[in-house]
């Protein structure tokens, strides 16, 4: 039997609290209860003058972006209209009823007067991280490196190209020394420092939007202006450090400052876990020269279809040499600014090979085979990816750090950005991955509603 309600209460009047409206697990009543935000006064109080006008509570300002990166919501002029009728939003920042909602540029006005070149929401991020650690939360004895593209607020088509001076890398310094080194162990005169500080440069397409994004290429069809979002989690997936960089900077550059980031601020790993983008020679030698186990993945061969592998020609550790697969000596010739060493066979010897053709295609008949001066830590790196203990490490990749960058984007808003410059997508990295690592506090500390 069809029935209709035809009582309409639009205008009844009640005696209720705001509380009462609040489903008892509700998200933000198990956040109020993992942390006690005033600690965020101690944070802000240099910033704010002693004369003027009263601010707006800088708690409320920070609650404010805990509910926009919380629920994903797509910018704070939304969150505002959602604090409006969200009666759990009102609740979680104190209001009444009737209590007047910030208007939504005042966060945009605080963040340019008082918070913009302060180290304050990456304090609030090691803060939340810090309450994980004490409530026995955190296991960072083995680390999850990975990065993903956010796209930048910006249009692909206005660009400029520019000629600019490649980065330094973390680690050129000590590759440098090694080198040299290197060089003079063999009878070769070390390189001047002027071969190495020549400056290298490259083409970028820079954005007229956006300048400090970088022009990202995934493929045919994913082109586009975009941040790089890098993060380091442990294995229950907090995150315990973030890094923001352009779109176009290479995973592996950041690797290094990443985990001195997490080793300073959370403690040193016993292993790190990544995927093949860090599988590289300075990668493998900066984490066994910390005393850190990689866990890396296989990566095939690279080698044009045809030819002889890499691992075809046996490199031998005493002689320091390559022998061929026709049993021939590469000698070692030379370590380039690279750092590689190159053997190289004889041209004579390798003109009448019947081998030739599956070896290289050099005009002079003349193998050339490099081996990088770091090439003994990839190689134990990849002795230890069979191993018992490592295999897991890698395994658990899927269930940390990519779970991570998939939830943030699906639910934190986290896919692309309306914001811009360096400095705000390292704001909006570090209050996505706080909020993240408090909502992971909350559910996991919630001990039910108390009962009166």
């Amino acid at each position: 039997m069809l029935s209709k309600h035809n009582s309409i209460q639009r205008d009844q009047l009640e005696m209720i609290t705001l509380d009462q409206l609040v489903p008892a697990n509700h998200l933000v009543r198990k956040i109020e209860g993992a942390i006690d935000f005033t600690f965020i006064y101690d944070l802000v109080k240099d910033m704010y003058s002693e004369i003027g006008r009263p601010s707006i509570d800088p708690v409320i300002l920070v609650k404010l972006t805990f509910i926009q990166y919380t629920f994903g919501i797509r910018s704070m002029r939304k969150t505002i209209e959602e604090v409006e009728t969200n009666m759990a939003y009102r609740w979680f920042l104190g209001y009444g009823f009737h209590d007047k909602v910030p208007h939504f540029s005042t966060f945009g006005k605080n963040y340019e007067r008082r918070f913009k070149d302060t180290d304050l929401f990456e304090r609030i991020f090691y803060r939340i991280l810090m309450t994980a650690s004490e409530r026995k939360l955190i296991s960072a004895e083995h680390v999850f490196v990975d990065s993903t593209h956010v796209k930048a607020s910006a249009n692909k088509r206005k660009f400029e190209k520019k000629i600019v001076r490649k980065e330094t890398r973390a680690y050129q310094g000590r590759l440098q020394e090694e080198i040299n080194q290197d060089r003079e162990n063999n009878g070769k005169k070390p390189f001047p420092p002027d071969k190495f500080d020549k400056e290298e440069t490259k083409e970028i397409k820079e954005s007229t939007t956006d300048p400090e994004s970088g022009y990202y290429v995934k493929d045919e069809r994913t082109k586009q202006f975009a941040y790089s979002f890098h993060a380091a989690a442990d294995r229950n997936g907090f995150v315990l450090g973030t890094i923001v960089t352009p779109g176009n900077t290479h995973d592996s550059h950041i690797l290094e400052p990443l985990v001195e980031q997490v080793i300073e601020k959370v403690g040193k790993p016993e292993a790190v876990a990544a995927d093949a983008a860090y599988k590289t020679p300075a990668i493998t030698s900066y984490l066994f020269g910390k005393e850190i186990t990689p866990a890396l993945p296989y990566t095939r061969p690279r080698t044009k279809e045809g030819f002889f592998r890499k691992h075809d020609y046996v490199y031998d550790e005493h002689f320091d040499c390559y022998l061929c697969p026709s049993g021939e000596i590469l000698r070692y010739s030379t370590t380039n600014k690279e750092g590689y060493r190159e053997y190289k066979s004889t041209k004579h010897t390798c003109a009448t090979c019947s081998f030739l053709s599956q070896c290289t295609v050099s005009k002079d008949h003349q193998k050339v085979v490099t081996r990088h001066i770091w090439q003994n830590y990839m190689e134990e790196a990849d002795h230890l990816r069979h191993h018992k203990d490592v295999k897991p490490i890698y395994a658990k990749r899927k269930e940390t750090i990519e779970r991570v960058f998939a939830d943030a984007k699906e639910k934190h808003g986290m896919r692309w950005t309306t914001l811009r410059g360096l400095k705000k997508l390292s704001m909006q990295a570090m209050l996505t991955f706080a909020a993240m690592n408090l909502k992971k506090i909350a559910n996991w500390t919630w001990q039910g509603p108390r009962m009166a």
